[in-house]
C-alpha cells in the first residue's frame, strides 16, 4: 500500500521505504520480546536481547528506538550507576524525538507533544537512579523536572500512576534528614 508521501517515489523507492518501515517495527518487536522476558524475572537474557539490539542500531538510530531500549536496559541493571548511565542515554535519545528540520537547520522549539509525555518518566527514573547512588541534590533536580513536565501527561492510568510515583519519590526525599523544603539545585543564585 503506497501512502500520501510516497505518490511522489517510484515503485522501487516506495518498496524501500516499505522495508524500511517494517524494519523499525521489527526492531520494536524485537524490544518488546526482551520486555516481556525482563518483566518475567528473566533480566540477565533481557540485557543479553537489548544490548544485541543497541549493537545493531547504534548511537545514532533512530530515537524512538534508542529511547525505548534505554529506557528498559537501565531497568534490567543491577547496578544502579549503569542504570544511571542508561537512563541519561534514554533521556538524550528522548531530547532527539520531535526535533526536525526548519528551512534546513535545526528546529529550536519544545518537543512535539507527543514525546513531551516521556519526560515525566524520565526525569522520574533519573530522580530515583540519583536517590539509589545517595547523591540526593540530583535527585531532587530531575524530580523538580519531572513534576514541571507533568502538564503533558493525561489524566488516565499511565498518567496518574506517574505522578503517583513522583508523590512517592517526594515524600520520600522530604522524610529523609536534610529534607526539608529547601530550593531545588537549578533554582540557586
Amino acid at each position: 500500500m503506497t501512502r500520501p508521501e510516497q505518490v511522489w517515489q517510484s515503485e522501487p523507492e516506495a518498496a524501500v521505504a516499505e522495508q524500511q518501515e517494517a524494519s523499525e517495527d521489527a526492531v520494536m518487536t524485537r524490544i518488546g520480546q526482551a520486555v516481556i522476558l525482563l518483566h518475567a524475572g528473566d533480566r540477565e537474557e533481557a540485557r543479553n536481547r537489548l544490548g544485541e539490539i543497541w549493537s545493531d542500531i547504534g548511537e545514532d538510530g533512530d530515537s524512538l528506538h534508542r529511547c525505548t531500549l534505554a529506557h528498559y536496559m537501565a531497568d534490567a541493571q543491577d547496578d544502579p550507576a549503569d542504570e544511571l548511565a542508561w537512563d541519561l542515554r534514554a533521556l538524550t535519545a528522548a531530547d532527539g524525538l520531535g526535533h526536525g528540520l526548519r528551512d534546513g537547520l535545526p528546529a529550536q522549539h519544545e518537543p512535539h507533544p507527543a514525546v513531551r509525555v516521556f519526560y515525566p518518566s524520565l526525569h522520574l527514573n533519573l530522580a530515583a537512579d540519583y536517590v539509589k547512588l545517595q547523591r540526593t541534590d540530583a535527585a531532587r533536580l530531575h524530580l523538580a523536572r519531572a513534576r514541571a513536565a507533568t502538564g503533558a501527561l493525561s489524566d488516565d492510568g499511565y498518567g496518574n500512576g506517574v505522578r503517583a510515583a513522583i508523590a512517592r519519590l517526594e515524600r520520600r526525599l522530604a522524610a529523609e534528614p536534610g529534607g526539608e523544603p529547601r530550593p531545588f539545585p537549578e533554582q540557586h543564585p
